[in-house]
């Protein structure tokens, strides 16, 4: 399938090629929800995504991989060798890591603003000495570069019906939307690694604060204070899916069956979080298999009615056999 991607997609530097190659396999083994909604776009434009996404993961992991061993100081210093690689790869296509090869690539194929590039690197540093946020205008901040500008990479790859800065804002709201609801579902795991995103002055409106969180992840233990704060935080974050849900229809047609899965996928990130009664300190709260397969096949229903009426080719890959390879990989 790789192959078939790359030729798609007119890559033909072999090095080029082993370096998209790479990135698609960080998507498959991390980017569960992202992988499979990915599955769904026209197979030219699948390498740029696995790109944005494989430069963005790799970034992430430097700060938060629990199993590495470096100290804060040498993240940061990492991470800003990943910047200069990155800045030097933008100016001239070249790059130390193969993520940076193949996201210059992408960059310069779609023409991508590299200041995009740059707030997401600052907002990654920051995550080594930021751990809350006083209020959800502190956490905006930081969510322009960690996920807005994620939105905003994403648009000239997918296309849009109206002028860019049109769609803008609500690409942007779809980036956030999404890290909000990790946020939600990773409350427990960022605790682990010292960290709490949900905003101070929400939590404490519902009684709450990082020692009763840091209390229920520790002992098991439940409370109704938590419970409404959580709730909170979902209808927080489903207000921002509604401010990026107008941008789907100035996406190009073929793309929107693809973006419309991605948002019914993470969406029902936030139906299993309620129907766990919010559990996210104890458990890990996912879509089901058989859920995500449903509705990846009626995302393929609708890519195949649109490229009917736009008499193009089927190319994409069946859902269910898109679900079954990526089953068993990551978030």
């Amino acid at each position: 399938m790789t192959r078939r991607e790359l030729d798609a997609a007119g890559i033909t530097d072999p090095g080029i090629r082993a370096a998209y190659a790479e990135c698609r396999r960080l998507n498959a083994r991390h980017g569960k929800t992202y992988f499979l909604a990915t599955r769904l776009l026209p197979v030219e434009r699948r390498c740029a995504v696995h790109a944005l996404y494989g430069f963005a993961r790799w970034a992430d992991d430097i700060v938060d991989d629990i199993g590495r061993r470096e100290t804060p100081e040498q993240r940061d210093r990492l991470l800003r060798q990943l910047e200069s690689d990155l800045a030097r790869g933008l100016r001239t296509g070249c790059g130390a890591e193969p993520v940076v090869r193949a996201v210059a690539d992408t960059a310069g194929r779609y023409g991508i603003d590299p200041r995009l590039f740059a707030d997401f690197m600052a907002s990654m540093r920051s995550d080594l000495s930021v751990t809350d946020y006083a209020t959800y205008t502190d956490l905006q901040a930081y969510m322009h570069g960690s996920a807005a500008v994620i939105g905003l990479q994403m648009l000239p790859v997918l296309g849009t019906v109206v002028a860019r800065e049109e769609a803008a804002p609500h690409a942007a709201a779809l980036g956030m939307a999404f890290q909000l609801t990790n946020f939600l579902r990773d409350v427990g795991e960022d605790l682990d690694r010292g960290r709490v995103y949900l905003p101070a002055d929400l939590l404490a409106a519902h009684g709450v604060d990082r020692p009763m969180l840091e209390w229920s992840r520790r002992t098991g233990n439940h409370d109704p204070r938590i419970r409404a704060a959580l709730r909170a935080a979902e209808e927080m974050t489903r207000n921002v899916y509604r401010e990026a849900e107008p941008g789907i229809g100035m996406l190009d047609p073929r793309v929107r069956p693809c973006i419309r899965v991605a948002c019914t996928l993470y969406g029902g990130i936030l139906d299993a979080i309620a129907d766990a009664e919010y559990a996210v300190l104890h458990r890990r709260c996912v879509v089901p298999r058989r859920r995500r397969a449903r509705t990846a096949a009626a995302g393929l229903v609708r890519i195949l009615s649109a490229r009917i009426r736009a008499r193009e080719p089927a190319t994409t890959a069946s859902a269910p056999a898109a679900v079954r390879q990526e089953e068993g990989h990551g978030r």
